[in-house]
């Protein structure tokens, strides 16, 4: 376990608030309950909504090849799948990365998992079925099953994940990003870029796109734990587009505080994968350095319209 991981453990409320470190309480009533409206949730719970209203305003998207919304629409599958050899399945209202199918190679009627685990169109099926029913939903709300192509992710980041896609998630409020960190998918993890479920987070600098530090269930890794690479030798391509592009979805949703999860594809560049309206609080980890603080940065500055430049520009400088 870090320093840092041990320090906020056993310290004091009173020592961690000195330490700049935000608490699950503070987050959800200073920052998510004084600062996001309700009525603007679903843009962000629902991620076939958050995908339309994104490709409304020009950002970039995976592609959807189709939407299952009704069980009888589950045998439409082979008519959506005709032809498509990669591709993901994931619940509209999932949570946590639960519900997600990827799917890298097909064989015929065989579908190859990111593991290596062979399905057929009767396994996809079901599992289209069981997003429907709710299964993975949040509070096992019925939904739809979204049919997205797969992210053909950055070369340049291939040996900081294993049998999935790594994403970067950007805590933004009132539009400036104020942390970030990479998600590694690893072989504990199932490819899911999910910490809860093994993957690493490597906190990253705001300024440059550098690693500063990487955890795997709150303990200090050097390397990947599939891959044997170094993360203290990590720098995201981008950069500044990251920034850019998880800065322009405050405009985007409404929201004064959320997290938003950027992909990087090899041919289109920064990709948004989804929003988070409640982000958890791992980054500080991460990072090694508390939200607190940079967020009392935010709410100091002057409440003047800034545009997405001016934005980052001001996180760079300030958070650098």
């Amino acid at each position: 376990m870090s320093w840092f991981s041990q320090r906020a453990k056993w310290i004091s409320p009173t020592k961690l608030r000195e330490l700049g470190i935000l608490g699950m309480n503070s987050r959800n009533i200073d920052y998510i309950g004084r600062n996001n409206d309700r009525s603007r949730y679903p843009l962000v719970d629902n991620k076939l909504k958050t995908k339309q209203v994104a490709e409304q305003h020009g950002m970039s998207v995976p592609k959807l090849f189709g939407v299952v919304s009704i069980q009888r629409e589950v045998q439409d599958l082979e008519r959506i799948l005709e032809g498509i050899d990669k591709f993901v399945i994931k619940p509209a209202q999932g949570s946590g990365g639960k519900g997600i199918l990827v799917i890298t190679e097909r064989r015929g009627d065989e579908f190859i998992k990111s593991t290596g685990a062979v399905l057929d169109y009767r396994d996809v099926k079901r599992h289209a079925s069981n997003i429907l029913s709710g299964l993975y939903s949040l509070g096992g709300r019925p939904d739809v099953a979204m049919i997205e192509d797969m992210i053909d992710f950055d070369q340049m980041l291939i040996n900081y994940s294993h049998e999935g896609v790594p994403d970067i998630r950007v805590i933004v409020y009132h539009g400036f990003p104020v942390m970030a960190m990479m998600r590694c998918s690893t072989h504990a993890s199932d490819g899911k870029a999910n910490l809860h479920q093994g993957a690493v987070g490597v906190g990253i600098d705001i300024v440059n796109g550098r690693s500063l530090y990487a955890v795997q269930n709150n303990i200090k890794v050097d390397r990947h734990p599939d891959t044997g690479y170094r993360f203290d030798e990590l720098a995201l391509p981008h950069w500044d587009q990251v920034l850019k592009l998880s800065s322009g979805c405050y405009e985007m949703t409404g929201l004064g505080y959320f997290g938003a999860d950027i992909v990087l594809d090899k041919n289109k560049g920064p990709v948004v994968l989804e929003l988070n309206a409640r982000p958890g609080l791992a980054i500080q980890i991460a990072n090694q350095t508390g939200l607190a603080k940079r967020l009392q940065k935010i709410d100091e500055q002057p409440s003047n319209e800034l545009s997405v430049e001016q934005r980052v520009s001001f996180a760079q400088q300030m958070f650098g």
